[in-house]
């Protein structure tokens, strides 16, 4: 028995029809403001006690943690929500640029400071490599060239068919997006070091950057041109604010509420049934749970003609992620809001991570020091941290139940030998993630960190489409569907329901 119809009353207005939103993350909520704003009621089911997905936020005496995403590079996507609801961002969340981006250390001590001005980028690449200054210019211009392309005509575009892909062919070939990221920046710079720095971006969104498409090249023009962002608050203020919307929209989260399958009437989408055994009717369906968790276990198996269980076996997944929340009881001032922290390998290392599916002894970091900009995430005189390393999915066969506490001394080691004097000392607040919770928590096949991999035959027409090719009126958003990971293309991809979804009046 259904407990709410496919078209509800929400007070004393007129009866609206419901769509159903299945997980809170980025692309999830993005999804329930837009369609809220198409005119229908919207319904996120939430099988966390929170909302967020990989945006958690964790709180440890006093220190707040974000879990997952913290880097944001297009604002405007965010803002663009705000004015869907006929409100100003900047009321709800107090956004601040990052400057300098990023700093970039070297396993032999070697620090790069990446910034969003072109002047002083191209003085640091000289500073490194003599003579390389005229390569930034030109990488950067062939940056802009495929951002044009695969950002600003291709990110919010359905890929119904494989006539959508055949037009984009020609701009992907002319741009090389058959090459890897790592191959199309080895044109231009000569410098290993300066290769490595341009390269690297494809694992913020669970690509090795030796087998992503060149398209993810647009990372760094895209960079340059919205400038790289954190809310005060962490990027749990960006999710609250986002949760408020839906709220003033008329619609509303559930928490607890575990999706168990999408009910399918005739090949159409026409609700979910929870764990409990309540079903919730609804005009549309939409998931933002992972794409292939989503095919395999949501939706009935007797509707699936392309997403098989033997397709979906045969898919290649995003690396797995260990990550180290550690708060200390002092501020290493010193330290700012991103560092990436290579190891002595790089193509060898990601191809232990992603081909051999081997735990090497060394690593590379993502480390977070979000109270370089806002103070408030930890006590007084304390610091928060995170520690993001990039490791095999679940497919390498490793135990993190019993591998995760010696891999997370070795970094601490290593943090307190090179960066973070005397860490052990200091620390008094800590958490890990592993596979295993990205696999448990959050639905994520293979405990991938980022669903499928971004490879160029698993992106935009290969990729499962936003408008699900399996059952009519069910949709799909997040980095698991077009346009891929990263709080840009999660957020595009809501962004592509204004084009495929019907408008509520249909149902009307």
């Amino acid at each position: 028995m259904f407990t709410v119809g496919a078209a509800t009353s929400g007070g004393d207005g007129p009866r609206k029809p419901v769509a159903v939103v299945i997980g809170s993350g980025f692309g999830g909520l993005a999804a329930a403001i837009r369609l809220s704003a198409r005119g229908y009621r919207a319904i996120v089911l939430e099988r966390l006690s929170a909302p967020g997905g990989r945006a958690q936020v964790h709180h440890i005496d006093g220190f707040t943690f974000d879990a997952g995403p913290t880097i944001v590079t297009a604002p405007f996507l965010f803002e663009e929500l705000w004015t869907l609801c006929g409100r100003r961002m900047a009321d709800d969340v107090d956004m601040r640029p990052m400057e300098p981006y990023y700093r970039i250390r070297f396993s032999d001590g070697a620090s790069f400071t990446y910034r969003g001005d072109r002047e002083a980028m191209r003085a640091e690449v000289e500073r490194f490599s003599p003579g390389e200054g005229v390569n930034y210019d030109a990488f950067l211009k062939m940056s802009e060239e495929i951002y044009r392309i695969g950002f600003e005509q291709l990110a919010d575009a359905p890929f119904d068919s494989l006539m959508d892909m055949a037009r984009v062919a020609p701009d992907l070939v002319r741009l090389k997006g058959y090459r890897s990221v790592y191959g199309l920046v080895s044109q231009f710079f000569r410098d290993e070091r300066l290769r490595k720095i341009f390269s690297y971006h494809p694992l913020l969104i669970g690509g090795n950057p030796f087998r992503a498409s060149a398209v993810y090249c647009m990372i760094a023009f895209l960079e340059k041109t919205f400038g790289v962002h954190s809310p005060m608050g962490g990027t749990g203020a960006l999710v609250k604010g986002l949760v408020k919307l839906i709220g003033a929209q008329g619609g509303e989260i559930r928490y607890g509420a575990d999706v168990s399958r999408i009910l399918v009437e005739d090949g159409v989408a026409k609700g979910v049934e929870l764990a409990t055994g309540e079903k919730i009717a609804a005009s549309v369906v939409v998931s933002n749970a992972d794409s292939a968790w989503t095919y395999r276990h949501l939706v009935p198996k007797q509707a699936r003609r392309r997403w098989t269980d033997r397709k979906l076996d045969r898919s290649r997944y995003s690396m797995g992620l260990f990550v180290w929340y550690f708060g200390v009881n002092r501020t290493y001032e010193d330290i700012g809001h991103h560092t990436i922290l290579m190891g002595p390998r790089y193509r060898e290392l990601l191809h232990d991570i992603f081909i051999r599916k081997h735990l090497a002894d060394d690593f590379s970091i993502y480390l977070h020091r979000p109270t370089a900009t806002d103070p408030s995430l930890a006590p007084p005189g304390c610091d928060t941290f995170y520690a993001l390393s990039p490791v095999p999915n679940l497919a390498g066969g490793q135990d993190w139940r019993v591998e995760a506490e010696p891999y997370r001394q070795r970094i601490e080691a290593w943090l307190e030998a090179n960066i973070l004097p005397n860490l052990s000392q200091h620390v008094v607040a800590s958490k890990m993630a592993t596979p295993l919770d990205f696999r448990d928590r959050l639905n994520s096949p293979l405990g991938a960190g980022f669903g499928l991999e971004p490879l160029l035959f698993q992106s935009a027409w290969f990729r499962p489409h936003n408008r699900s090719e399996e059952v009519r009126n069910l949709f799909l958003v997040g980095a698991g569907t077009h346009p891929g990971a990263g709080l840009p293309g999660v957020l595009s991809s809501a962004r592509v329901l204004d084009k495929v979804a019907p408008h509520a009046s249909v149902f009307a």
